[in-house]
């Protein structure tokens, strides 16, 4: 499996299942895993996006250590992907609306957490390693990112 088919079938876990696991590290390099609801952006190879309050812990602990693992599987759990980058916390009106057009209606939980519309970020992780496995099958590819897409 090539790059551009490991990220094709991260796309479609991604819109298929709307949710996956993000871990971060806190200051003190103790794991923190939490449900995201992510997407990717077409024409942006290579990346996840998500939304946040700066106010919440993930700020925090991405200031200290951008390197994140995201996880996503098919509904059905056939399908297990996970990605590992470095994320960058973005505060731009036109990604912003990219990235919120894109997850529409997904963000209710978010938005229960969050009720200040106007306390939003993006996060954006800039992917440079991905492993795909179907479980059943043993099947199982990886693929390094970081000299194709200039991430490492």
């Amino acid at each position: 499996m090539d790059s551009r088919s490991i990220l094709g079938t991260l796309e479609r876990l991604v819109e298929s299942s709307k949710i996956a696991i993000l871990a971060t590290s806190d200051p003190d390099g103790q794991p923190h895993m939490r449900w995201m609801t992510p997407t990717v952006l077409k024409g942006r190879l290579g990346a996840i996006y998500a939304v946040t309050s700066p106010a919440f812990e993930k700020a925090t602990q991405l200031a200290a250590n951008p390197r994140v693992e995201w996880m996503v599987q098919s509904r059905s759990m056939d399908e297990i992907l996970c990605a590992r980058g470095a994320m960058s916390v973005l505060d731009n009106p036109a990604v912003k609306a990219l990235v919120l057009e894109s997850l529409g209606a997904h963000l209710s939980t978010f938005w229960k957490m969050n009720s200040d519309e106007g306390s939003l970020v993006v996060l954006e992780t800039a992917l440079d390693y991905v492993r795909y496995v179907k479980p059943a099958s043993g099947e199982r590819h990886e693929v390094n990112l970081g000299d194709e897409y200039g991430q490492a």
